[in-house]
Order: C-alpha cells, then sequence, then structure tokens
C-alpha cells in the first residue's frame, strides 16, 4: 500500500530534529531506520504530516562504558551493538539478542533507539533492556531526564515518550561475568518471537505476553525466596496477559513462558 502524502525533514544536527519536533509536535514522527515506521505508514496505521529523518545523526550513534553503566546512543544500530566488543564484555546479553533481530538488512538498519520508541511487546530489545534494568534518557527543547524502563511503557507502542521528546541515548549496567540467557520461540528464524525470555542477574524479562514488555516478577521473587529454577520457572506467566493471534493461543504462550523461562535460568546459572 501507499502511505499518505507527508513533508520530509533531515536536519543535520541533533538540535534541529527537537527544534522540528518542538515546531510540529503530534504531526510529526521520528525516522531512524524505519522498519517499523515505514510498514505501519503503508498500512496507513500512522499519518504523519512530516517526517523527521535521523538516521545519519552520527551524535546519536556510539558505545560507550561510562562509570558502571554502558551509554548507548538511540541511534546505534543493531549491527553495531552484535559486533561491540565494548558490549561483549560488559553486558554480552544485549549483543546476543540483537544478534536474533530480523535478518542482517534489518539489523544493519535498525536502531536501538527505534525498537524501544517504536513500544511493541513483541520485540526483542525492550525485554533486554528490561532484564537489565536499563533507563531511557529523553531530550527535548525543555531539558533532558531519565527515565527507568521499569516505567517507560505505558500500553502497546505507547510510552511515556511525550510529542517534543526524542530518545538520545539508553544506559544499562554493566553486567560484566553474571550469567544471562536469551531464549526466543519462532516460527520462522527471522520472525517476531512468539515468546522470548531475556534473564541476567535474577531479572527475567518477557517478551510478548502483555501489553508491554514485562519482568516476570513471580519468578523473581522465588528465586529471590531461594526456589529452585523449575520452581520459580513454574511461575513465569503469573500476572501476564499473552495476546491472542495467528501465531498462538494464550494459553501456549503460559506454557513457553514457563519453558523458556527454566532454560534461559539454567543456562544463565551454568546448569
Amino acid at each position: 500500500m501507499i502511505p499518505v502524502g507527508f513533508d520530509y525533514a533531515r536536519p543535520d544536527s541533533l538540535d534541529g530534529a527537537l527544534a522540528l519536533l518542538a515546531e510540529h509536535g503530534e504531526d510529526a514522527t521520528v525516522l531512524a531506520g524505519g522498519h517499523s515506521l515505514l510498514p505501519v505508514m503503508k498500512l496507513r496505521l500512522a499519518a504523519p504530516e512530516l517526517v523527521i529523518d535521523i538516521g545519519k545523526l552520527a551524535e546519536l550513534q556510539y558505545v560507550r562504558v561510562d562509570g558502571d553503566e554502558i551509554a548507548i546512543g538511540a541511534g546505534t544500530r543493531h549491527r553495531t551493538l552484535e559486533a561491540s566488543e565494548e558490549l561483549a564484555a560488559e553486558c554480552p546479553l544485549l549483543p546476543a539478542v540483537a544478534r536474533t533481530v530480523g535478518d542482517p538488512q534489518v539489523r544493519h538498519r535498525g536502531t536501538l533507539g527505534g525498537s524501544l520508541a517504536h513500544a511493541d511487546p513483541a520485540s526483542d530489545l525492550p525485554a533486554a533492556v528490561l532484564a537489565l534494568g536499563g533507563t531511557v534518557v529523553l531530550r527535548s527543547p525543555r531539558g533532558e531526564r531519565q527515565v527507568p524502563i521499569t516505567g517507560f511503557y505505558t500500553g502497546v507502542f505507547s510510552s511515556v515518550k511525550e510529542p517534543d521528546e526524542l530518545i538520545v541515548e539508553v544506559r544499562v549496567p554493566r553486567t560484566g561475568g553474571v550469567g544471562w540467557a536469551y531464549e526466543k520461540f519462532t516460527r520462522r528464524a527471522n520472525d517476531w518471537a512468539i515468546v522470548g525470555v531475556a534473564v541476567v542477574d535474577g531479572r527475567v524479562g518477557l517478551v510478548n505476553m502483555g501489553s508491554t514488555p514485562l519482568r516476570a516478577s513471580a519468578t523473581e521473587a522465588a528465586l529471590a525466596d531461594g526456589a529452585s529454577i523449575e520452581e520459580a520457572a513454574a511461575l513465569a506467566d503469573q500476572r501476564t496477559e499473552p495476546p491472542n493471534d495467528l501465531a498462538a493461543t494464550p494459553d501456549y504462550r503460559r506454557h513457553l513462558a514457563r519453558v523458556l523461562t527454566g532454560r534461559a535460568l539454567r543456562t544463565a546459572s551454568g546448569v
């Protein structure tokens, strides 16, 4: 399908992009990699009057160690995450999850900030950042604020990000040698996850088990209380509302969440 007509702007700086967002507000949208935005525009589920292309802003593309955290520019592409030596050494869960996103063409265009901003509960990277206990850095002409990922999402394709704000950075803790794992169940290798589970340092992030990325809080609490992996994994679907679609029923997703959580916890613990 063909999208509704729109104006196009390609600012040469972050400040220029923020100025355009402030001027146009809800009538504008941001294009980074385009793999999330362009399909919904073609289906006319989104019809922005202005598309602001930030895909070439080098100031949003970086991975650097900053104290106890790793700072990642929002425009950093999945392929960069996948190949980053800093992340491989200091936060190996993130490159491992990035490696499962789509195919090489998608990973060379898609960005971390775009994935988080799109707020799709079936997306891999938001659940990974959730399991890591990361932080989203938002900026607008009004200033900058940091939002813990646990409070960022409000529903399907929605978050606390305001129309004039842009995700400029994602911060995750340096986990080093802490055990981690990612389990993803799909029909085909390049598909969205029917269910995914990210585990690191006793935290468990769930993919496609509700209207937002979720933490398996019952599993985490059980682990903290000394439960076995089997006992904790059996609680992974508690307080979730998995969708019912052509890929799977809610009951099947609940079963997958329990099984994949068990696998991920065993891998993370070295069992």
